[in-house]
């Protein structure tokens, strides 16, 4: 038999095995903060320095032609009560949130159902499906604003053609039309990232477990409300989280497209807040009206982690 030799390990006067030195490089608690500090650097400068000044001009009586601050307590939130365009705001952002969140969701498991299927030309469809969602939201809104014009809408003669119209319908000139007309683009730019969310669910989805409710009979309608949408109702909810914080802070879509008119009919929070204080110049208030979005917003995200918690200790 041949001697196998090892090299001899470092050992310390005491008997102990010396430890080999590791440089920061190696540190998985240097190296994680390395990894994190561009993140909290970012979220500190765009999210949490103009979260803190929006709650300080909150407070104060800051115009954009006097920039000085001046403390005047809630006399902003107090002339915000009482101005009736926030009600309304604050009211249609309600609507526009939770039927756009359910649209989203619901067109968006449709879609992935129908991406995960086998077909030829798969990935051209899917690169179809995620163009309303990589192209840039003012440029996307633009051209949905020259769809539904008034006068030179390709969508109204379409309709007048088929026969179910007979004069152009304003889109966006009449309250009812204009905030369905705003839910409905919002909904066309948001499904494809919801789809793609629970398509990933989908896709973890054994196959053993389908294959088993096939022998056992199942059909489509039961597999898919007995297997599948129970497996991937965690997703789903986190596909509705993201839908919830995009549509709950978006104000592009109803501004690009009506600019909250007719008659205030599409403003949300976000769009009042922007009027109020940076073309109304009244930096007080519109900070005001932007405040509420965070207890709003915070309460609707914990309410849907609470339940995707439930869904998953099943």
């Amino acid at each position: 038999m041949t001697d196998v030799k090892t090299e001899a390990e470092p050992v310390e006067a005491g008997g102990r095995r010396e430890r080999p030195k590791v440089g920061l490089a190696d540190r998985d608690g240097f190296l994680a903060w390395v990894m994190l500090l561009p993140s909290v650097v970012y979220i500190i400068a765009l999210v949490g320095i103009p979260f803190l000044l929006a709650i300080a001009f909150a407070f104060s009586d800051v115009t954009t032609g006097d920039p000085s601050f001046d403390f005047v307590g809630f006399a902003n939130f107090g002339d915000v009560f009482d101005d009736r365009v926030f009600w309304r705001s604050l009211r249609n952002t309600l609507v526009f949130t939770v039927i756009s969140m359910l649209l989203i969701v619901v067109f968006g498991k449709i879609l992935a159902n129908i991406l995960v299927a086998d077909f030829r030309g798969k990935w051209f469809v899917r690169f179809l499906v995620l163009l309303p969602w990589t192209t840039p939201v003012a440029l996307s809104t633009v051209s949905w604003l020259w769809f539904l014009d008034s006068i030179f809408s390709p969508v109204d003669w379409v309709l007048r053609n088929v026969g179910l119209i007979d004069a152009n319908v304003v889109w966006l000139g009449q309250p009812g039309t204009a905030m369905a007309s705003v839910i409905a683009v919002h909904v066309w730019r948001l499904t494809p990232l919801a789809a793609v969310i629970v398509m990933a669910g989908l896709i973890a989805i054994p196959k053993d477990l389908d294959e088993a409710a096939r022998i056992d009979g199942a059909g489509f309608w039961r597999r898919m409300f007995e297997v599948t949408i129970p497996l991937t109702m965690p997703v789903i909810a986190v596909a509705a989280l993201f839908g919830a914080i995009l549509t709950f802070t978006d104000m592009t879509v109803p501004y690009v497209l009506t600019r909250g008119g007719p008659t205030h009919s599409t403003d949300v929070l976000a769009s009042w807040a922007y009027f109020r204080g940076i073309e109304g110049g009244d930096v007080g208030q519109g900070a005001a009206i932007a405040l509420f979005l965070f207890p709003l917003l915070l309460a609707a995200a914990v309410a849907i982690l609470r339940a995707v918690r439930r869904l998953e200790a099943r």
